[in-house]
């Protein structure tokens, strides 16, 4: 799941039992927040790099 870019998501789906862990994306202060696609983008290289970049060409 991902939240709102200034807010991220609320208490009462984070208290959900469903929700395991948390990732954050670290940001430098006073910059704006990336949007959806961006955040997903860096989420989803991460998990791949993580998995040895597998079935890379």
């Amino acid at each position: 799941m991902f939240g709102p870019e200034p807010t991220g998501l609320d208490e009462a789906t984070l208290a959900d039992t469903h929700i395991t862990g948390q990732v954050r994306i670290p940001m430098l202060a006073g910059r704006r927040s990336l949007n959806l696609s961006n955040a997903a983008a860096v989420a989803v290289y991460e998990a791949w790099r993580q998995h040895g970049f597998a079935g890379a060409v």
